[in-house]
This record gives structure tokens, sequence and C-alpha cells, in this order.
């Protein structure tokens, strides 16, 4: 038994000695917590934290779940770069009126042009929130991401 995500995706070779087998990509969840939506630009940090949640590069978000929601208004949420070159204020989600519980994926309500893609191929990049029109409140919940493998799914030696 694995205890822990990297041994299960080792394990999830079955064992194969000959390095047909897939292993796939683990996906993560990243907690966060933004406070005071209203404002622009907003770093997203991590829950219980002053630290800004910033995902690698080739790090593709799959849904952002929001579980504590505006108070009223919409919002937005969006990446800047490491290096503050290159930023995107609705990627992810794009006038999400989030006053209740919300996920947001592919096709779905609020789904920014950027969700299920990579945010960055080459650079680190801090989540960012804004609000879209009268944001007002405190949000929290997570953003499920997975690291694109630049191995395709072969096992290192």
């Amino acid at each position: 038994m694995a205890v822990s995500t990297t041994q299960s995706i080792w394990r999830s070779g079955g064992g194969d000695n000959t390095r047909q087998a897939y292993c796939g990509t683990g996906v993560m969840a990243a907690q966060f917590y933004i406070a005071n939506a209203a404002v622009a630009g907003n770093v997203v940090v991590a829950s219980g934290t002053t630290t800004p949640v910033i995902l690698p590069a080739n790090a593709v978000v799959t849904s952002v779940v929001i579980t504590n929601g505006l108070t009223s208004g919409t919002m937005n949420v969006g990446y800047t770069t490491i290096d503050g070159a290159t930023s995107n204020a609705s990627f992810y989600v794009s006038a999400l009126a989030a006053t209740s519980p919300a996920t947001v994926t592919p096709g779905a309500t609020g789904a920014g042009d950027g969700i299920g893609t990579a945010g960055s191929a080459t650079k680190n990049f801090t989540i960012t929130s804004q609000s879209a029109s009268s944001a007002v409140g405190d949000v929290a919940g997570y953003i499920t991401y997975y690291v694109i493998d630049p191995l395709f799914g072969q096992q290192n030696n």
C-alpha cells in the first residue's frame, strides 16, 4: 500500500519493469483564501497564511471550487507569471456570482477561457483575483491542478 502521492504514482506503473504501462499524473489541490474580493489584482493566498498560491510552470488548473462565497457581486480568478510579464485576470474564473458554494470546470458557468489549459509553459505563476462586478466578501476554496508530464507517462530510469 502506498503512503504518499509519489508512491501511488510510482505504483500505478503496475509493476511493469518494461516501462510500457502509463503511470499517469497526480492531481493536486491547493487550498486558498481571498480576503476582500473587491480588491483588484488581489493575490490569492494559501488558506490560513499570507503566502501566495504559486503554481509551477506547466500546471493545468482543472477546477476552482468555492466553499465559502461572496456576500454579493461577481468575481474573476486569473494568474500573473512570477516575473509579472504575462497576466490574465479572468483566465480560470470569469464573472462568477459565487455567493454560494460552486465548482468551476471547463464549460461550467463562470469558467474562464484558460481552465483546463496550462497557465504558463515556462514560468511559475501566481493565482490572482479581482471583482468582476461589485464583489463583496471573503472567499475560500481550493484549486485542483496537475503538472503536464514531460515524460509522457514513462517512468524515470
